[in-house]
């Protein structure tokens, strides 16, 4: 009687210590809205913030339709910043508690979830109804850094269209040779280069296309090349241009 009721005790602790774990450790993902963001006290840990949508959701149609937008924005976007908020307190924690037993998945949880808060930020401030093309010393730049603007449209399509997996296209400006480069990245972290700023990116996960384009990737990233918001891409190259990092 007394052997098993240790038993029993021991499994039943066994439940308790696990059901933390995953209470402690399971990823969060947003069901609603972001709430508005609120200035952190003294005493309280720094957050990102979820900015509004610069346009309606129904602003980039036909090219890409009012539910995805809703979807992608109050969904997909807010579950990484929920995340990313999430894994610096628990980082947070871990260090006042002196325990980095699971430093490796809290350092993949934020990269992954910082990345994603990041490239949807430029995304959605990437396009616009009206499209445009770049101007002035950018268009120089393109044409310098690709030969003629068709060339940069061809590669950053191209690169786009073919990432594996899900991921992003991405123009970066890459400041030691002070040129534009077009990246792919897989997820959100992968395949980068350490020291470029991204100007321009495009959102191919499935999620960002697929209510609309179904398997049809590269309509979906041909539309997109419609509705580029250049003035923005330009306002990203006037901050970053005149940066020393090396």
């Amino acid at each position: 009687m007394e052997e098993c009721s240790r038993r029993d005790l021991l499994k039943n602790a066994a439940g308790v210590s696990m059901l933390g774990l995953l209470n402690l450790y399971a990823p969060a993902y947003a069901e609603e809205k972001p709430a508005e963001p609120k200035k952190p006290a003294a005493n309280e840990p720094l957050e990102c913030s979820q900015a509004p949508l610069p346009y309606p959701y129904d602003a980039l149609e036909p090219h890409i339709d009012k539910e995805t937008i809703e979807i992608h924005y109050t969904r997909h976007h807010a579950a990484y910043v929920k995340n990313f908020n999430s894994t610096l307190q628990r980082l947070d924690f871990a260090r006042t508690m002196k325990d980095m037993i699971f430093i490796k998945h809290w350092c993949k949880e934020l990269a992954f979830n910082g990345s994603g808060h990041v490239l949807h930020t430029l995304y959605w401030s990437n396009m616009s109804a009206q499209g445009g093309q770049p101007k002035g010393e950018l268009a120089e730049l393109i044409e310098k850094s690709f030969k003629k603007f068709e060339n940069f449209t061809d590669q950053f399509s191209a690169a786009t269209k073919t990432v594996e997996g899900s991921g992003w296209g991405i123009l970066a400006f890459e400041p030691c040779t002070k040129r534009l480069i077009v990246l792919q990245s897989e997820k959100h972290q992968d395949m980068a280069l350490w020291g470029t700023y991204p100007l321009l990116v495009c959102d191919v996960w499935e999620h960002a296309y697929y209510l609309k384009y179904r398997s049809a990737r590269g309509t979906y990233v041909d539309n997109f090349m419609k509705i580029i918001n250049w003035s923005e891409v330009e306002r990203r190259y006037e901050l970053i241009k005149g940066l020393k990092i090396y």
